[in-house]
């Protein structure tokens, strides 16, 4: 897989928690296939039947659609010879595409984080055990904002090229809101040495209780210019809907321009803002 091919859309989904989410899933899947994304990914529940649930969808992805799937993997709570057994079920699959994360604390971002005994401390030792594994294609997480727990963005670059170094072959970032932040690490990365594609995360913020929670999220400060334009939406529905898709948009639109290789949109499931700003770039 070409992860560098210029001007692409991928999707992200997450294991649902019950049945009816899980069809509701697949609905939003059907919907956005006709985009012909470059790939979609699958995030890791750490947890017994959500992990289930993820390896399952990811192999559904791959069996049942035309899709390319990349497979989120965390450290959290596993032993190195889970994760192991992890990687081998995703390759019997015919997964070949892994994204290789720490994760959160299983008790929030906010919680200190503990390894497994018997597991993984850091995001670049599974690119190096997936790397061993024969996993062809590693995605890792990038951060525009520094990481919560990292002393310095250039702490955060140092950590990325570790990563590309162990053998990860591209990088999608965290969710961020201000275009600058994603050009600055852009331009230290290159001067680090890092070459992998680095693939700008997008959220269409569509629910005035997204735009309260990311307006306070630590990792991803929101601009004050932002909080402005959203502010007018005054909390109606589906004014905050549209000028989230917009928002999007126009956002995706600069990182392309300044050379951002793809846009990797969030969708949390749902097919309607993520077709529409996917819709919205290729016209």
């Amino acid at each position: 897989m070409d992860f560098a091919k210029p001007g692409g859309i991928s999707f992200e989904f997450f294991p649902p928690k019950s049945d009816l989410g899980e069809q509701n899933l697949w609905q939003s899947i059907s919907e956005l296939t006709e985009l012909s994304p470059h790939f979609v990914s699958v995030t890791y529940g750490a947890g017994g039947s959500t992990r289930d649930r993820t390896l399952r969808i990811t192999r559904r992805i791959k069996t049942e659609t035309n899709l390319f799937p990349v497979a989120h993997l965390t450290c959290v709570g596993a032993a190195k010879s889970e994760l192991i057994d992890i990687i081998k079920t995703l390759q019997n699959d015919g997964v070949t595409a892994l994204m290789a994360l720490r994760g959160d604390p299983p008790q929030g971002a906010d919680s200190t984080w503990d390894k497994h005994p018997s597991g993984l401390s850091y995001a670049v030792e599974l690119v190096a055990l997936a790397k061993e594994l024969g996993i062809k294609d590693i995605g890792v997480a990038a951060f525009p904002d520094k990481h919560p727990e990292s002393p310095s963005k250039q702490f955060d670059i140092e950590v990325l090229k570790s990563k590309q170094d162990a053998g990860a072959s591209f990088a999608i970032t965290q969710l961020f809101f201000d275009v600058d932040s994603y050009f600055q690490l852009l331009e230290q990365a290159r001067s680090a040495g890092i070459s992998i594609p680095i693939i700008p995360g997008i959220m269409p913020l569509t629910e005035a209780k997204q735009l309260e929670k990311f307006s306070q999220l630590a990792g991803a400060p929101m601009p004050d210019d932002v909080k402005e334009y959203f502010s007018f939406a005054n909390y109606d529905s589906t004014e905050v809907s549209k000028r989230g898709i917009s928002f999007a948009t126009e956002f995706a639109r600069k990182l392309l321009l300044g050379g951002a290789p793809s846009i990797h949109l969030y969708t949390m499931n749902k097919s309607t803002a993520a077709k529409q700003v996917s819709m919205n770039l290729i016209s």
